[in-house]
C-alpha cells in the first residue's frame, strides 16, 4: 500500500488529549521548523506504543494540509 504522504522528523512538544500531539517538525538546514498536528498511526496503536514530550518521530505529512500529520516511527 503506497503511502503518499512526505515523511519528516521532528519532536512532540506538547501532548494534547485524544491521542493528538503538536510536532515541531524541521523541513530543512536553512527554514525553520514548522508545527504539526498529528496523530499516532494505525500500527503504533495497535502495537501500544507510547509517545511521550520530547521523542523523537517520523511525521508523515499530507500534501494537501501540511498543518497536519500522522506519526508513523518513535526512536528509541
Amino acid at each position: 500500500m503506497a503511502d503518499d504522504g512526505i515523511e519528516m522528523p521532528g519532536t512532540i512538544i506538547e501532548l494534547l488529549g485524544g491521542s493528538m500531539f503538536r510536532v515541531q517538525v524541521s523541513t530543512g538546514e536553512n527554514e525553520e521548523p514548522h508545527l504539526v498536528l498529528a496523530t499516532l498511526s494505525g500500527k503504533m496503536r495497535k502495537n501500544k506504543i507510547r509517545v511521550v514530550l520530547g521523542d523523537e518521530v517520523r511525521v508523515s505529512v499530507s500534501p494537501y494540509d501540511p498543518s497536519r500529520g500522522r506519526i508513523t516511527y518513535r526512536k528509541r
